[in-house]
């Protein structure tokens, strides 16, 4: 069965970071951290409904003015969050520019910004036509984990220490909902929209006893229609769903530890960083960052099924299979022992 997440680091492991995350069947995306995106097509950028940005050191949002450059006189509206200070600092991005003509923009965009402490959540709005001054007084909830639910998916976040605060994400589907097409063509019914429809039905809870109605599925292209639960039961495979974290520049200690090893526990896919060499463990907590050999440790601990790693120094250029060899060999001693 295809997995409805595809996520893809968007550069080398050198480079900025930057997880791209497709959903399969669906004009829709969702970004980890906002380094160079250059490399993401205007197309697929323009897909991203939520960015999540784990802090605003340089090469994790100096993609910002081209995301707000490509989404310009689009209608729109852009989901960001961001540790504490994220407020202050998409301020500062849009201060840097003029705005005197957006006013006459056909289209609005409108970015919904969260910046994220660690018991609550801030949110303001900025709208283009409005200079992106903010619209209204900033909306204040408690934070408890579950950052962004959707009726397919949800977004978990925690909150790191990486001399500032950091955050780390987990992206989960609820299911998966595969359709059996020899099944929908044995009941005469023609693929099409209506699937899509079908799918966000019960992803939604809605009523299985419901009729739910197919749009040009019937004989000649007419719409026809079953109970919810029994076209699901007929037509369709639901499995659990996948879930994928992205852990990156933390210092390891205790308290990072618990954290990365809850919100990353039993991840399909786990996009952890590893910026030093474990001989250079030393220099590693100096700068807040992870080794390969203590990447390894947290995949293993958190019983993820797979790592890739990522955000590399480059002092070790060339020496990308070292630094995979480390953390492969600290995951195999945890897990076989």
């Amino acid at each position: 069965m295809r997995p409805a997440l595809h996520p893809r680091l968007v550069n080398g492991p050198f480079e900025d970071p930057c997880l791209y995350i497709q959903f399969l069947f669906q004009n829709h995306s969702i970004l980890f951290d906002l380094g160079d995106i250059a490399r993401i097509s205007p197309r697929d950028v323009l897909k991203i409904s939520h960015v999540f940005v784990s802090h605003t050191h340089m090469d994790h949002f100096v993609g910002f003015d081209r995301m707000l450059r490509l989404c310009l006189g689009r209608n729109k509206a852009l989901n960001m969050y961001g540790p504490a200070g994220f407020l202050k600092h998409v301020e500062g991005k849009f201060s840097g520019y003029s705005w005197n003509l957006v006013a006459h923009y056909e289209n609005s965009l409108v970015l919904n910004v969260t910046e994220i402490h660690e018991h609550r959540m801030v949110t303001r709005s900025y709208e283009c036509k409005n200079q992106f001054i903010p619209m209204s007084p900033a909306i204040e909830k408690p934070f408890q984990a579950h950052i962004v639910e959707c009726p397919g998916w949800k977004v978990s976040a925690a909150v790191l220490d990486h001399g500032i605060p950091c955050l780390a994400f987990s992206v989960t589907e609820r299911f998966h909902v595969n359709i059996r097409k020899d099944c929908v063509e044995a009941m005469g019914l023609r693929v099409g929209p209506w699937i899509s429809a079908f799918k966000q039905a019960l992803f939604s809870e809605n009523d299985p006893d419901a009729i739910f109605t197919m749009d040009g599925a019937g004989p000649s292209g007419k719409a026809t229609g079953y109970p919810l639960g029994e076209l699901c039961q007929k037509i369709a495979v639901v499995t659990p769903g996948r879930k994928i974290t992205y852990v990156t520049d933390v210092a390891y200690n205790d308290a990072n530890t618990e954290k990365i090893v809850n919100i990353a526990g039993n991840s399909d896919q786990l996009f952890i960083e590893a910026a030093f060499l474990e001989t250079h463990h030393e220099l590693a907590a100096q700068k807040y960052h992870l080794t390969a050999w203590q990447a390894g440790v947290l995949a293993a601990q958190a019983g993820v099924k797979r790592f890739t790693l990522f955000h590399h120094s480059p002092r070790y250029t060339g020496q990308e299979a070292l630094l995979n060899a480390e953390a492969r060999e600290a995951y195999r001693r945890l897990t076989v022992s």
